[in-house]
């Protein structure tokens, strides 16, 4: 009987003031509206560098909000990044105006993150990709990739 009551206790116990869980209808549909890549080196960099990394791209009060993170990059390093219509490699024209996107500094540890603001609409299909390049003199080298996958609904 005691171990009962004392149950009964625990049980009653740990309801008292707890919150619900709270859902928020919109969260799904704001969900459904980023497109993200994972950033990675080019084969062809393979042992000069290593770069990773996480990118998205979605709307925000009537723009377009990108945003980078990198991981194990060359500490002091400056890159600038774009978003590009295609895919990884192609060489598709840049997404809204270069001078959004500011430069990528990478700190002591390797890492850099950044968030440009675009005066657009955000795409609803197509391809896009976001590329790094290795330095201001040196646009050709792209030093991270990443395709962008669309939202899924």
């Amino acid at each position: 009987m005691k171990i009962g009551i004392c149950l009964l206790v625990v049980l009653t116990s740990a309801g008292c003031g707890a919150k619900a869980v709270e859902i928020d209808p919109g969260a799904a549909a704001r969900m459904a509206t980023r497109w993200n890549g994972s950033l990675a080196t080019p084969a062809e960099m393979a042992g000069v560098t290593q770069i990773r990394g996480t990118t998205s791209m979605a709307a925000m009060d009537g723009m377009t909000h990108v945003a980078i993170e990198l991981q194990n990059a060359s500490p002091g390093g400056e890159h600038p990044w774009h978003v590009h219509r295609g895919r990884c490699g192609s060489n598709g024209s840049i997404v809204g105006d270069p001078g959004r996107y500011p430069i990528l500094k990478i700190d002591g540890d390797g890492k850099a993150a950044k968030d440009a603001h675009l005066d657009m609409a955000l795409p609803t299909s197509g391809d896009f990709y976001v590329n790094v390049h290795a330095g201001t003199s040196n646009m050709a080298t792209i030093v991270a990739c990443a395709n962008l996958a669309p939202p899924t609904r």
